[in-house]
């Protein structure tokens, strides 16, 4: 297992999926919930979760993680929904987690990130 991240260090995840990895969705779910539990956790949270493509129903209504994300965003952790996708699948007046940007928004993100996960 690879070292935990430092203190202080900025590391991105980028939620492209709703769950994560490609299986079953309630697998997916399952996965991701897992994940963010751990992540939480580890250590040091990451500085920011980025939700984009199909992502961002991860932090609307009904999502399987909202209790996870909610105690990440308590933790200070930036969550970082595209409105472009949210309003692809219709979902803007869902979102319960979180905070509504734009590309440029997730690019910076990444920019200012020493590292950057995707899921």
């Amino acid at each position: 297992m690879s070292e935990k991240p430092k203190s202080g260090q900025q590391i991105v995840i980028l939620v492209t999926r709703s769950g994560m990895g490609s299986a079953d969705s309630a697998l997916q779910h399952k996965l991701l919930k897992t994940y963010l539990t751990l992540v939480r956790e580890a250590g040091p949270p990451p500085s920011a979760f980025c939700f984009y493509g199909e992502g961002v129903k991860m932090v609307c209504e009904d999502s399987p993680v909202l209790d996870e994300l909610r105690v990440l965003e308590d933790l200070g952790v930036l969550l970082l929904v595209c409105g472009t996708c949210l309003d692809f699948y219709d979902l803007q007046e869902r979102v319960q987690v979180g905070i509504v940007g734009g590309m440029p928004d997730i690019i910076e993100a990444q920019w200012r990130a020493d590292k950057v996960v995707t899921l």
